[in-house]
């Protein structure tokens, strides 16, 4: 992790081996309660520790245990935590019982784009001219590597009473994060009077003006708006560099969608992706769901349980453990998709004739399902359908090394690590 730095702290030893000793303490105590437990439970596949050691590919982990287990069970500390790629069970929890389980817990370009919904400010982390707003972008990304971090760093409620290590670095970002946002609202605030089209003051215009419940409605529009559309992006031009005859037919889709010609100016290209033309087009959509299908933006999705459960495959979860459905081992899994699970392949959404064929939502999880299916779904398969559409049509894509392979960094959304780095060429020349 960026953000771990293993330095000699004679007070992170001293803090390190009194942790030691609790944790030992807490896990034979948490181990006899397990032991003890009525009913049928979740194999055992593993503990938090697991987790721990194989941070760095956390999610290719969970789903090597999916493949042994559709469903089981990783020893914590507090909590019993259960982990499931079986749709039957996923459907239980997001439709048949949903009320009896609560809810827990391209970056650039689209943060803009949030910002000025939510805020009105223009940031332009793209060209970078806004020097307190990149710091913030960056601030807060590395705030939710930390944050995810937390759960399995069994010290790290340790670190933050003395203020040391990761725990140390969070809060200096979460200060960051917090004086950028605050600056903007106390800004929005002093001008409440002048109407502006952004979200932040339509709420102070029904005197909504308690400052930190307006940063949480912001942050959590961030999270939601930002890192999950800008993660599928990226993902989804490392996919068009992998299968270059998907780019192709992609560029021909949306000429033929959208009525563009081989040469055109951006107005022209910008006036033709109106609001009806990428409903036509369903081999892009079907790319950027199958893009879903491999590289959820989010890829473990917990729930709460609020009372003690039986699940459909006649094992129970007791109140106040937790059940996280799995996205991304979801989509490995060849029980739910094939033997060609883990390959990209975009016509499983398409019929014979070439239109887009949705999934059940309890096999295909990116959004959710049901009463808990996510709100802006329609909205973020159009963004990414307008950005894809521009992008596509005015560049041909490469990898700046050729057969390179990518992998992600392990936090709340699943970001490429390091980035995705790209030759990008003209395909046409523009006009004037």
């Amino acid at each position: 992790m960026r953000f771990v730095h293993f330095h000699y702290d004679p007070m992170f030893a001293i803090a390190t081996f009194a942790a030691i000793a609790s944790i030992l303490f807490i896990f034979r105590a948490h181990f006899r309660r397990f032991i003890c437990k009525k009913g049928r439970h979740h194999v055992v596949a593993g503990t938090v520790l697991d987790q721990l050691f194989n941070f760095h590919r956390l999610y290719d982990y969970m789903t090597d245990l999916a493949r042994k287990h559709k469903t089981y069970q990783l020893l914590n500390f507090y909590r019993s935590e259960v982990y499931t790629a079986d749709p039957v069970n996923v459907e239980y929890i997001l439709k048949t019982n949903f009320a009896s389980y609560g809810k827990e817990l391209f970056m650039k370009s689209t943060l803009d784009s949030v910002l000025k919904i939510v805020l009105g400010v223009d940031l332009d982390t793209i060209c970078g001219t806004y020097e307190e707003g990149t710091e913030f972008s960056n601030a807060f990304d590395e705030a939710s590597a930390i944050t995810l971090y937390q759960y399995v760093d069994v010290f790290w409620k340790i670190k933050r009473f003395l203020n040391i290590g990761s725990e140390a670095v969070l809060r200096n970002r979460i200060k960051v994060v917090d004086e950028f946002v605050y600056k903007l609202i106390r800004i929005k605030t002093a001008s409440a009077k002048e109407r502006k089209a952004n979200m932040v003051s339509s709420f102070l215009a029904l005197k909504e003006t308690d400052a930190k419940y307006l940063r949480d409605i912001i942050l959590n529009f961030m999270i939601a708006g930002r890192d999950t559309t800008a993660a599928t992006l990226s993902w989804f031009l490392y996919i068009l560099c992998k299968h270059p005859h998907v780019q192709e037919k992609i560029v021909h889709e949306v000429a033929e969608a959208a009525k563009l010609k081989n040469t055109y100016n951006i107005d022209e290209l910008a006036d033709s992706l109106t609001e009806e033309n990428p409903e036509k087009m369903h081999y892009l959509h079907a790319a950027l769901s199958e893009t879903l299908r491999l590289y959820p933006a989010v890829s473990v999705d917990g729930k709460l349980c609020l009372s003690d459960e039986t699940l459909p495959d006649g094992f129970s979860i007791r109140k106040s453990g937790t059940i996280s459905y799995q996205p991304y081992a979801m989509g490995r899994m060849k029980f739910i998709w094939g033997d060609d699970a883990e390959e990209f392949r975009l016509e499983r959404w398409l019929d014979e004739s070439g239109t887009f064929q949705q999934k059940s939502s309890f096999k295909f999880t990116a959004f959710q399902a049901r009463s808990r299916i996510c709100l802006g779904k329609d909205f973020a398969y159009r963004q990414m359908k307008i950005f894809a559409a521009a992008l596509c049509h005015t560049y041909k894509f490469k990898l700046a090394i050729q057969n390179e392979s990518v992998n992600y960094r392990t936090m709340l959304t699943l970001h490429i690590d390091g980035g995705l780095h790209l030759h990008a060429s003209q395909r046409f020349e523009p006009m004037c």
